[in-house]
């Protein structure tokens, strides 16, 4: 049981980063790969361009999570200079909860679109794999949004019942 936890907790602090870092690896070796054909082998692929494409669709999709797990996403805190630190917990709450209602619309109709392309079988032009496989980036990431985004807000909903106001910044990072 207590290793099943310590496993849970890795995944739970490496998740994104593991997964971001091993689609920059490939998406570099691709294009790297692909540099060397055409300049040393005078030819070149023609799958790896696309596939370095699609990693980096799937890396930026997954990116997201890790910006919403680390705080690193654009904000507006010149309003919470205005505010007291127990309004400014308050408004944060409420900022991950309208970027989760987000969220969940991007799930949603990402999801839909999926289908819509399964039913048209419509596949990429030089790797002839699913396009299915593709569009999945944007919910399969966006779960992930809303999954950080749940934690942070009952992270910061404890602190407020907890009336530690101050350490609401600190929450999600």
């Amino acid at each position: 049981m207590e290793a099943d936890m310590r496993v849970l907790k890795m995944v739970d602090q490496y998740l994104e980063e593991v997964i971001v870092v091993i689609l920059l690896a490939g998406m570099t070796f691709l294009v790297g790969l692909q540099v060397i054909m055409r300049y040393v082998m005078q030819d070149s692929l023609s799958w790896s361009e696309e596939l370095a494409r699609y990693l980096f669709i799937w890396m930026v999709n997954i990116g997201i999570s890790y910006g919403v797990k680390k705080k690193r996403h654009i904000s507006i805190d010149a309003i919470n200079l205005f505010l007291t630190e127990k309004k400014a917990a308050y408004l944060s709450v409420l900022a991950d909860v309208l970027f989760l209602t987000f969220a969940v619309i991007i799930v949603r109709y990402g999801a839909e679109v999926v289908q819509r392309i399964g039913i048209t079988g419509q596949t990429t032009p030089a790797l002839e794999i699913s396009m299915q496989l593709v569009y999945c980036a944007l919910p399969v990431g966006f779960t992930l949004v809303c999954f950080r985004l749940l934690q942070s807000i009952f992270k910061k909903v404890k602190l407020i019942q907890q009336g530690n106001f101050g350490e609401i910044e600190k929450a999600a990072g």
